[in-house]
Order: C-alpha cells, then structure tokens, then sequence
C-alpha cells in the first residue's frame, strides 16, 4: 500500500472526556510516564523517573520556541460593538520573526480572523497601557487569502516592539479541545522551561512536563542538552479531514537550528533523543535537507512527501548532516533557517531520532501518525493500556518514552 492511501480511521480510537486534561498537574514533573522499550516492554513511571531512564550514551534535543499572544480580540467600532478576534499565524512584513517581534510602528501578519463577515472594511482599534504609555493599536485587512488574512498593525509610539504590543494586547491560544477559555495560570503552564525563541502560536507540549530539577539531574548525569527550534503552527490542533493521509495538506513550520549542532549530529555515535513531535520533526528535516544539498537543491523547505519519493540512491545520515553543515558554512551562516512541510507516517524510516519523549496525541492526527511509524504500528496497544490505567491526555496530560 501507498503511503498516500493511509486511512486516517485506522488512527482512531475512543478518547473519554475526562480523560482530556483541562489543567497540567500542580508539580509538572508528578505527571506519570509510560516507557515503551525498544523491545516493546511497556513500563508506567513518573516523568521525575526520566533521567534515569535516558541511555547513559544519549544526546537530548528540545524545541524553545516560546508561545506568543496571538489571540486578539477587538471591538469594531459603532453601536454593534461586535467582537472581531484576530489569531496571529506567522509574520508576511517583515517575513523574519526576529524581525517582525522586533518591528516598531507598523508589521504584517497573516491571521485567522473570527466573526469575519462583520468586518468588511476600516480599522479596528485597541487602546493599551504599555510601560505607563498609552498607546492605541491599529489593525486593518490588507487581503484575503484562502481561509486566513493578512492583517497589517499599526500603532502611535514607535518606541514600542511588536512584541511588546501582542504581549500587552493578545492573550495566550490555549488548543480548542481544552474546551474552557484562557485563564492567568496558561501565561506559564502552557510555556515550557526552556522557552527563549518568541513566535508558536501552541506549545511543544511535551517540553511542559520538564523541571529545573529534571533538567538538572540530567545535566548531572552526563547526558548532553542541546537546543533547536521549530514555530509551531495553528495546524498542529486541526485533526486529518480527509479519508487518506494523501488529501491532507500539511502547513509549513519555520525551523532554526544552529550550524555547530548540525555538526555535532553529523559526527556523534549517541542516541538522539526529541523532546516532542516537533523537534522529531525538526531533526529529521535536517536529513533531507543535508540530501538536498548533495543532490544540487537549495535547502529552504521539506515538502511533504520528499521522504517518500525515489531520488536515487540512499544517502547516509552522516554524509546528509555534514553536507547541509557545509553548504552553511561555505556560505557564511551560523545557523539553518528553512521551513518544513515533512509529514512522518507509517513507512517512514527514521534518520536521525532514536527516542522522543512525546504525548498521548489526538485521535486521527497526524502525530499518532509519526508516533506508529517510529514503535512498528504498536501505537494502539500502547493507547489501550494508557486508557485503561486512566492515563491523562492531550496538551497537559500525561507523558511516553519511546526507545
């Protein structure tokens, strides 16, 4: 069979209501662990367990991403006052994160806009107290395009970020399954430790379960940490629509990662493990685009089905990761910046992961999906025995080690 003709239902199962968490545990790292050994021995340990259950010989990598306030509600103006929310998506001027986090005066974005048919044309405004300034922010439609818009800011002190804007205006996007509106306690829970790099509009979840205790005692154990990051994008709450993975489209992600990394991958012998889908993500879009550049390709975007498709003969990790490293290098950058589309589903052969910590996923998403090309298909035997010990799912459930 095709992976194109993957039927999404074969990735379903019954998830009770109770059992989606609402809130993280009080103490992150008391949430429970189901260790799934490479041999496919199943353990339950708590999350605190987990350094001393790394491979002594391991090298952990984790996405810090920060989340932004990309959810702002505005009022249009007139007796209706009807509200107009605008669900920041990615930067369109200037298309650089940093950039546009560091804009003043004006930036573009491209938005989700709800209650959109109200809002037919002028501007919305916003008055803000920014640092004891006032400061009155500006939103105007500059195009439609598919089902998203592209939204220019505007605001009266130039003195003022765009990233100080949104963290005074917008309010954190907690994911929709929560079914509950956001509350002060998401400002940090729904944020890992390790955060620094500002512009997901959702959490890598399995980061959250992480302590400076956890964090030290794997330091103490010798075991390397090293950092990427990977803007996770609105796609990562939408569930697969179509009957086959073949009609799914999945969104691109900007992705960064530093050029000494890529050479630290290319020459370790240690067991890479990723913190969450979306440094799993992350890393093994870093093969293919090592394969792109000995093929002759600028390395800008995995697309989707790039892993999939017969480019001639097999290229080793190694000989990838060394290759994209120097197309950095001989080009003078420091760091990786591209884009990826990669969808990792049953068939996938993995390149450069050999564990991930991760959570217990949505049904029929695509990251049940790369969670049963990476256990061999065992993904429903591990859920069923989730479910029967009442584990906790979905963003601030519980948490697997998989080996």
């Amino acid at each position: 069979m095709q992976i194109t003709d993957i039927k999404i239902d074969d990735f379903d199962y019954p998830l009770p209501d109770e059992l989606i968490a609402r809130h993280p545990l009080m103490q992150r790292d008391a949430c429970r662990l189901l260790v799934r050994e490479h041999d496919g021995t199943l353990q339950h340990r708590l999350f605190s367990d987990l350094p001393r259950l790394l491979p002594s010989d391991s090298i952990m990598v984790c996405n810090n991403t920060r989340v932004i306030n990309a959810r702002l509600r505005f009022h249009k103006p007139g007796a209706s006052g009807a509200l107009i929310e605008i669900f920041c998506l990615e930067p369109e001027e200037p298309r650089d994160y940093e950039r546009s986090f560091a804009a003043t005066g004006s930036c573009s974005w491209l938005c989700f806009v709800g209650n959109s048919k109200r809002w037919k044309e002028g501007p919305l405004t916003l008055d803000l107290k920014i640092e004891g300034k006032d400061v009155m922010l500006n939103a105007v439609r500059t195009e439609r395009r598919d089902n998203a818009s592209v939204v220019q800011f505007s605001w009266d002190d130039h003195s003022v970020t765009f990233s100080k804007i949104i963290d005074a205006a917008g309010e954190i996007p907690i994911p929709p399954y929560l079914n509950r509106a956001t509350e002060q306690s998401d400002t940090t829970d729904y944020q890992t430790v390790f955060n620094r790099i500002e512009g997901s509009v959702a959490a890598p979840t399995a980061g959250l379960h992480f302590t400076p205790r956890v964090l030290d005692e794997i330091d103490t154990l010798g075991i390397p940490r090293r950092e990427l990051t990977l803007h996770v994008g609105a796609g990562t709450f939408q569930p697969v629509k179509s009957d086959t993975i073949g009609d799914h489209t999945m969104h691109s992600e900007f992705i960064c990662v530093d050029r000494a990394l890529i050479e630290e991958l290319a020459a370790t012998d240690r067991k890479v493990i990723a913190v969450g889908t979306t440094s799993v993500r992350t890393l093994e879009s870093l093969y293919h685009l090592g394969c792109m550049v000995i093929r002759g390709e600028k390395p800008c975007e995995v697309p989707q089905w790039y892993p999939y498709t017969d480019h001639g003969p097999d290229i080793s990790t190694q000989d990838a990761l060394r290759a994209l490293a120097g197309y950095l290098g001989e080009n003078g950058l420091d760091r990786l910046v591209a884009s990826t589309r990669i969808i990792i589903a049953p068939g996938y052969r993995y390149r450069v992961v050999r564990g991930m910590v991760t959570n217990f996923h949505q049904p029929k998403s695509t990251l049940l999906l790369l969670v049963s090309a990476f256990t061999g298909g065992d993904w429903q035997r591990m859920y069923r025995e989730a479910l029967e010990q009442r584990y906790r799912f979905l963003s601030y459930g519980d948490a697997q080690l998989l080996l």
